[in-house]
C-alpha cells in the first residue's frame, strides 16, 4: 500500500470509533494539511505521561510534530499506572492506584488504545455491574436496556430499590432537567447545588440514591455533599439517558503498564516520541520568540508549544514555580485549584479463593468507607496466574473520600473488616501479603467551581491545557474527558500550525428524544 490510500487507511485507522449508539455525535478534525514532512516540523513538550498527555502526544505525533513527553514517575499511565511490588513467596505482582471501569461511552479515549491494539483485544467485558446495600438490597445492570429512554424505565422497573410508589413520590418539575442534559448550560443550572441536594430535591429514593447515584459521584472520589450536581447529572447523560451503550464495561485483560500503556508507548516511539519518564519538569516560561523554555533534569530546552497535562497537585506545583509562564491571573486560577479526599486502595493476596459466583466487581453502600470490591483473577491474568499457583484469590478495596482519622493502619483494618462482611469466607483466609495505597491526588469538583476551571486554551497560544479537571464544552466526563481535551490540546496547537487535528466523538449533547426535550424545556419555565 502506498501513496493517497496508505494515507487515508493511516488517518482511518487513527479516528475513534464510535460504537453500537448510531446517534452518536461526530466532531469534525480541524481543517488543514494532513502532516508535517520536513525537518522543519515544530517542537512540542508535554508534561505528564498520564492518558491526557498520552492523547496529546500521539495527535501531534502522528503529524510529524517533534514530541518530548517529560513524566515524573518511571512509567506511563498517570493514575493509571502500575509497578513492581515483591509478594512473599518470591513473585512479582503488578500493584497499581485500583479498578477503573473502561465505559463503552469513552469513544476517544478507546480511540486512543487502538493505536496499540486495533481490535481492543486487551479489554474485556464484565458480565454486570452488580450493587450490594448492606440493608440486603442488591441491583443488577446486566439485564437493563440500553437504548434510552428504556435504559432509566427498565432500570426502575428492575431495581428493588427504585419502584413504582417511588416514581411517583418524586417531584416532576424538580427531575424534568434529567431529560434534556446540554452542556455547557447543564453547569450554568446546578453547578452552585450539591449532588446530595439535587437528589433531595427531586425527592429521590434513600436506597437507589446509596445505590446508583452514590455510585456516579464516588467515581469522582468526593462525598456527594461536596460534589457540584452538574456532574452528577452529566453522569445520568451519560449513561442513561444520552447513550444507548449502556453501563456494562470493560477491563484490561492484564495490569495497566503491561495491556496499556507498554504498547502504546512503543507505538509513539515508533513515531519519533522522546519519553522522558524519571523526570519531573522544574519550570516551564516563554522563551521570547513565541515559543517556550521548559527546565527539567537541570536543563533548559526551547520547545515550539508546551502542553501541561498533570495532575492538580502536580499542575499547581509547576505552575507556582514558574512565574512568567502565561499571566498572573491564569497562574492564581490554577493555585486555587483543590483536590478531593484521600482515597485507599487495599489489595490482599489471600491464601484461599473466594466462592466462585462472587463477582469480578461489585459496587457496595452501606458498609462503612467501603465502597467496592474487586476479585481480580476473575479478569487479569495476572491475578489469575498467582491464584492458580496458589489456590488463593486477588482481592483489592476501595474506599473514596475516606477520612482516616490520622491512623492510617487502623483505617485499612477496619476496610477488611468490611469485607468479611460483604464476603464472610473471606474471614478465614490467611492474608497471604496486603498492599495498602494511600492517594490524595484527584481533582475535586465542588460546588460553584466550573467557572473558576482552566480551559484547553491559556493567555499564550503555545500553551495549552489537558486533564479530567479541564473545562470542556462536551459531554464527557473521568478518563474520557481527559483522554478527550489531551485531543483538543493537540487539536489547538495543529489548528495554529495549519495542520488537520483529530476526529473526536462523543455521546449525543442534548436528550434523544424530542417530546422528552419539550417537556424539560416546559420545566425550565
Amino acid at each position: 500500500m502506498s501513496g493517497t490510500g496508505g494515507a487515508a487507511a493511516r488517518q482511518k485507522a487513527a479516528a475513534p470509533r464510535r460504537g453500537r449508539d448510531r446517534r452518536a455525535q461526530v466532531i469534525p478534525a480541524p481543517p488543514g494539511r494532513q502532516r508535517f514532512e520536513t525537518s522543519a516540523a515544530p517542537s512540542a513538550a508535554i508534561v505528564g505521561g498520564g492518558i491526557a498527555g498520552l492523547a496529546a502526544a500521539t495527535a501531534l505525533a502522528e503529524r510529524g510534530v517533534r514530541v518530548t513527553l517529560y513524566e515524573r514517575e518511571q512509567g506511563l499511565g498517570g493514575r493509571l499506572a502500575g509497578w513492581p511490588v515483591e509478594l512473599p513467596d518470591g513473585s512479582t505482582a503488578t500493584m497499581s492506584r485500583g479498578f477503573h471501569a473502561f465505559f463503552r461511552q469513552y469513544y476517544n479515549l478507546r480511540g486512543l488504545l487502538r493505536r496499540a491494539d486495533p481490535s481492543l483485544g486487551s479489554l474485556t467485558g464484565l458480565p454486570d455491574y452488580p450493587l450490594r446495600h448492606s440493608n440486603g438490597m442488591h441491583d443488577s445492570f446486566a439485564r437493563v436496556p440500553r437504548t434510552p429512554p428504556w435504559s432509566a424505565l427498565g432500570f426502575v422497573a428492575l431495581s428493588p430499590a427504585f419502584g413504582w410508589r417511588d416514581l411517583v413520590r418524586m417531584d416532576p418539575v424538580a427531575a424534568l432537567p434529567l431529560l434534556d442534559v446540554r452542556v455547557p448550560q447543564v453547569y450554568e443550572r446546578f453547578d452552585t447545588v450539591s449532588a446530595r441536594d439535587f437528589l433531595s430535591r427531586i425527592r429521590f429514593p434513600e436506597a437507589a440514591h446509596h445505590l446508583a447515584f452514590e455510585v456516579f459521584s464516588r467515581s469522582f472520589f468526593a462525598d456527594p455533599a461536596q460534589l457540584s450536581a452538574a456532574e452528577l447529572v452529566l453522569m445520568f447523560h451519560i449513561y442513561f439517558l444520552g447513550s444507548s451503550e449502556g453501563l456494562l464495561f470493560d477491563v484490561p485483560d492484564e495490569p495497566y503498564p503491561q495491556a496499556l500503556w507498554e504498547p502504546l508507548g512503543r507505538y509513539l516511539a515508533g513515531h519519533g516520541v522522546d519519553f522522558r519518564t524519571g523526570t519531573a519538569v522544574d519550570e516551564a516560561g516563554p522563551d521570547g520568540d513565541g515559543g517556550v523554555r521548559v527546565t527539567a533534569g537541570g536543563r533548559t530546552r526551547r520547545h515550539d508549544a508546551l502542553v501541561l497535562a498533570l495532575d492538580t497537585a502536580g499542575l499547581r506545583r509547576l505552575v507556582a514555580a514558574s512565574p512568567r509562564l502565561c499571566d498572573r491571573a491564569w497562574r492564581e486560577r490554577i493555585a486555587a485549584l483543590r483536590t478531593a479526599p484521600p482515597f485507599l486502595v487495599s489489595r490482599l493476596w489471600l491464601d484461599r479463593p473466594v466462592l466462585a459466583d462472587r463477582a469480578g466487581f461489585l459496587g457496595t453502600s452501606g458498609f462503612g468507607p467501603l465502597d467496592n470490591v474487586s476479585v481480580l483473577e476473575r479478569w487479569e491474568g495476572e491475578a489469575a496466574r498467582w491464584s492458580a499457583r496458589s489456590g488463593g484469590s486477588v482481592v483489592e478495596l476501595h474506599a473514596y473520600a475516606y477520612d482516616d482519622g490520622g491512623d492510617r493502619r487502623a483505617a485499612a483494618d477496619r476496610l477488611v473488616q468490611r469485607l468479611h462482611e460483604v464476603y464472610p469466607e473471606t474471614a478465614d483466609a490467611k492474608v497471604v501479603h496486603r498492599h495498602d495505597e494511600w492517594r490524595d491526588d484527584c481533582p475535586l469538583f465542588p460546588v460553584g467551581g466550573f467557572t473558576a476551571r482552566p480551559t484547553v486554551h491559556t493567555p499564550d497560544p503555545a500553551v495549552t491545557m489537558a486533564g479530567d479537571f479541564v473545562r470542556t464544552d462536551l459531554p464527557v466526563a473521568l478518563m474520557e474527558r481527559a483522554a478527550t481535551t489531551g485531543f483538543l490540546a493537540a487539536n489547538r496547537l495543529l489548528t495554529g500550525w495549519g495542520v488537520r487535528g483529530q476526529t473526536l466523538w462523543t455521546v449525543p449533547p442534548t436528550g434523544r428524544s424530542a417530546p422528552l426535550r419539550a417537556l424539560a424545556r416546559l420545566g425550565a419555565h
